[in-house]
């Protein structure tokens, strides 16, 4: 790590003006001392990665109930709890599952890990007899791009195949121009497949897993599901190297196929390969909390509107050791981000807010998001009452940053919020570096859950403007802590954690949530905004 001079934060004189003598104390009650102590014990070996189903997360959910009852959160409406109950069901794939595939005159058997992955799958994901496999280009149905990769095959009863990217568009108003969309999730794409009856799905990575070795660190682990999301479809993410192989004797090669994505003119085709698959799995089924805290409102027409601030809190457990170290702590990901949600908690709770503030540190965010899907479908507030979400999910590396990097703030006011929390702290908007989309995009952490709820929502992160680092070494502590430290064992206490730079960047989340929740205005999403429609929706429904 890049040694950090200590600087003294300064706050503008127009921050003091513009509040009261209560906004300061609280804020200044934030403490780099507290946000260390809580991650030393979060991001300890004590609590074992925090990995779903397991001792160390319970420790962790209680550990976090307990500050939130020290600073006198309201526990969940008619339960005497701050505990959301979840089902979940995991799953893991033994090595002596058979994945073949066929052609008219020879077989191939593919190798689980070296060849390919599962996700979403369970114990009745089985197909006995060959399928046919269809290629559906991006594997996207979009109505409002009037774009359908379904529209010439049919698919039902088969196996599709597709790949991890999306039409691409320069023009802001067909599938966002440069940047991505939903419908370049997986998820997304799986959903859409079985929508048209497929059997079951193959992902091809051409964009984003470009490295197996990284497929082979986030996918050889136990996949979680929530226990009512349970499928019998096959879904395989197939090694790029490997992929030829289902094109063979077809009219076009895997090689075809990468030059009309670089051409901008896929196809969708029937191949002359067929699948068949034989999964020997692993089961458990477990219970898996959220901790949901709430600072009441005391304006009496405001009270009943909610502001989400949510941090997920688990990660990934115990799993297969590296240099000796099984242990996955997360301590960047994201005890951290939990550590500094409880010292806001705090010092919010000691003032009066307009509007309430519900404080929610999600589980299952590692496997899919599913604490906060798991909210979602079950709201223990309405969702039309539910004004924005604020997620935390990393905080600065360093103290001295200048800039700070509002992820979703093009899709509603809340960007506008954010300009004016970055003037009243001297510091600048900044954008997400090219190459960067596969580190930080909107869809990757709990935020895009609630968006894809209707409630408009923003994670803010530490920009690459810094007093005393150019951008490149910024950017550079970034890649090294993704490419060496991310997911693994050693994203623990051992790194060079700069507590006042969490406090710095605590106390801009602070003023964040206290505008909203002193405000009268409600955000509102962009007339432009993907997400809208969820909001209309919860708005129709009264959901």
């Amino acid at each position: 790590m890049i040694k950090i001079i200590p600087i003294i934060i300064l706050f503008p004189l127009c921050l003091i003006a513009q509040s009261s003598s209560e906004y300061f104390k609280a804020l200044n009650n934030i403490s780099a001392d507290s946000i260390r102590k809580h991650h030393l014990y979060l991001a300890s070996d004590e609590l074992e990665g925090r990995g779903l189903g397991s001792r160390g997360i319970e420790l962790s959910a209680n550990y976090i109930s307990n500050q939130f009852s020290y600073s006198n959160l309201k526990k969940i409406p008619k339960k005497n709890s701050y505990f959301q109950e979840i089902p979940m069901r995991g799953s893991r794939i033994l090595e002596n599952s058979e994945l073949v595939i066929l052609y008219e005159d020879s077989i191939i058997n593919l190798k689980y890990s070296e060849d390919y992955f599962l996700y979403k799958l369970g114990q009745q994901t089985f197909i006995p007899q060959p399928l046919e496999i269809v290629f559906v280009g991006y594997g996207i149905i979009a109505p409002e791009f009037d774009y359908n990769d379904y529209q010439t095959v049919d698919v039902e009863g088969k196996i599709v195949v597709y790949l991890d990217s999306e039409p691409y568009s320069e023009d802001s108003d067909f599938f966002s121009g440069y940047l991505p969309t939903r419908y370049s999730q997986p998820e997304m794409k799986r959903r859409i497949a079985i929508s048209r009856g497929a059997a079951g799905t193959i992902l091809i990575p051409i964009e984003r897993y470009t490295d197996w070795s990284v497929v082979q660190r986030d996918f050889d682990i136990e996949d979680v599901i929530l226990a009512y999301d349970f499928t019998s479809n096959l879904n395989i993410i197939l090694n790029p190297q490997k992929a030829e192989l289902i094109f063979k004797d077809s009219n076009y090669s895997f090689e075809d196929i990468l030059q009309m994505h670089v051409r901008h003119k896929i196809k969708s085709f029937k191949l002359n390969s067929k699948l068949k698959f034989k999964g020997i799995f692993k089961e458990r089924s477990f219970i898996e909390k959220n901790v949901i805290g709430t600072i009441v409102g005391t304006d009496k027409k405001l009270k009943d509107s909610y502001i989400i601030v949510s941090a997920h809190y688990d990660h990934l457990g115990i799993e297969k050791p590296i240099k000796g170290d099984s242990i996955y702590n997360g301590a960047l990901d994201n005890a951290i981000g939990v550590s500094v949600m409880l010292e806001i908690s705090r010092a919010l709770s000691s003032l009066k807010l307009k509007r309430s503030v519900v404080f929610i540190a999600t589980t299952g965010e590692e496997k899919g998001l599913l604490g906060s899907i798991y909210y979602t479908d079950n709201p223990i507030y309405p969702l039309y009452k539910t004004i924005a979400n604020l997620n935390i999910d990393g905080i600065a590396f360093f103290r001295d940053f200048k800039s700070i990097l509002p992820l979703g703030r093009e899709y509603s006011s809340l960007g506008d919020n954010c300009l004016m929390v970055a003037e009243k702290f001297g510091l600048t908007i900044d954008e997400i570096p090219d190459g960067f989309y596969k580190f930080g995009a909107f869809s990757n952490s709990d935020h895009y859950a609630f968006a894809m709820a209707g409630i408009p929502s923003i994670i803010i992160l530490e920009g690459l403007e810094n007093k005393t680092l150019s951008r490149e070494e910024v950017k550079n502590e970034f890649i090294d802590y993704y490419v060496n430290r991310y997911h693994s064992p050693f994203d623990d206490l051992n790194q060079n954690i700069d507590y006042i730079a969490a406090e710095r960047h605590a106390k801009i989340l602070f003023d964040f949530i206290y505008q909203l929740a002193t405000s009268n205005e409600v955000p509102s999403w962009n007339a432009d905004s993907p997400f809208l429609k969820f909001y209309l929706r919860n708005i129709a429904e009264k959901r």
